[in-house]
């Protein structure tokens, strides 16, 4: 779930208040190579504007075309195929002969969409379930292990939220540059640095600070399974709490910086002094990151992002 799925979300449930008709379009199969992956979303109401986005443009201006010309008519669903020939996938700026599918809806009353946005805004995941028949709408939480996608002939099926999360731990010059660069990943960033000192020249870039001690921070942000832990202080007094909290949760990544050798020593302090399995100390990502020979904190900002996004997005 991102802050644009949430946007686009709430922009059409304002574009309905406010009287307009209004389409919501979700791309749920792709074949080849395609702009946008499947789940992403974009709205279109009838005076033409639009938000969000399923292709590179091509295909957002052909179903605006749709919209003005009254093509799409009351229909409460209906599928679109773009790219099926090398030539209109060449006009829908396709690559490399991609096609794409959307499931097109006629949103209304019967698309529930505010108990949606709500479950959103409160931090909890949402199955929306459309009946492709007539477009009506469900949402419930999700079941454990819910396919976050699914489009079959009775109804299209999708998972929003939780949101993606992130805790650094500690304040210093990598937090510095991770957690803006974070930010612009569709993360919401919280840094946790106790050491007033260390405060003193640090700028959040919009990620909420926390002062209390790292494994309290850790217990207070409650990791879920789009929750990131990556601890920065190369100060065992505040990394190793954080981390035993965070691998004995269910958080998607957990990552702490240090060399090889420093590494070694801190998953021997966590298994012979706090109990840690082997099986939860595998899960510790360290060193932290992608390896791509960073040095300055910048360049160990972007591999751990980078790696934050791939394994968030396993292939």
């Amino acid at each position: 779930m991102t802050p644009v799925d949430l946007s686009v979300l709430r922009q059409a449930q304002a574009w309905l208040e406010a009287g307009h008709a209004v389409w919501l379009a979700t791309v749920v199969r792709t074949w080849g190579s395609a702009p946008r992956p499947p789940g992403s979303l974009a709205a279109w109401r009838d005076d033409g504007a639009w938000v969000g986005s399923v292709s590179g443009g091509c295909i957002e201006d052909d179903v605006l075309d749709k919209v003005r010309r009254g093509l799409l008519g009351e229909t409460a669903v209906q599928l679109l195929r773009y790219g099926v020939s090398a030539d209109e996938a060449q006009r829908f700026g396709l690559p490399c002969g991609g096609t794409l599918e959307l499931h097109l809806e006629r949103l209304g009353a019967h698309s529930a969409l505010p108990a949606l946005i709500a479950r959103l805004e409160l931090g909890q995941a949402g199955l929306r379930r459309v009946a492709r028949r007539d477009g009506a709408t469900q949402i419930s939480p999700p079941p454990p292990d819910t396919p976050r996608l699914q489009c079959d002939e009775a109804a299209l099926q999708q998972v929003f939220g939780p949101p993606w999360r992130l805790l650094l731990i500690g304040a210093g010059p990598i937090a510095a540059v991770l957690a803006p660069l974070a930010r612009s990943l569709d993360f919401e960033v919280t840094v946790c640095e106790p050491r007033e000192e260390a405060l003193a020249a640090f700028e959040p870039g919009g990620a909420r600070l926390s002062r209390t001690m790292p494994d309290d921070a850790v217990q207070a942000f409650a990791p879920d399974a789009a929750s990131a832990v990556v601890a920065l202080t190369h100060d065992p007094k505040l990394d190793d709490l954080a981390l035993l909290e965070a691998l004995r949760s269910p958080a998607y990544y957990v990552g702490a910086i240090g060399s090889r050798a420093n590494q070694a020593k801190r998953r021997e302090r966590l298994r012979e002094h706090f109990g840690l399995e082997d099986e939860l100390l595998a899960r510790l990502h360290g060193p932290v990151g992608l390896p791509i020979g960073a040095h300055t904190p910048a360049e160990i900002a972007v591999a751990i992002a980078a790696h934050l996004v791939q394994v968030r997005r396993p292939q």
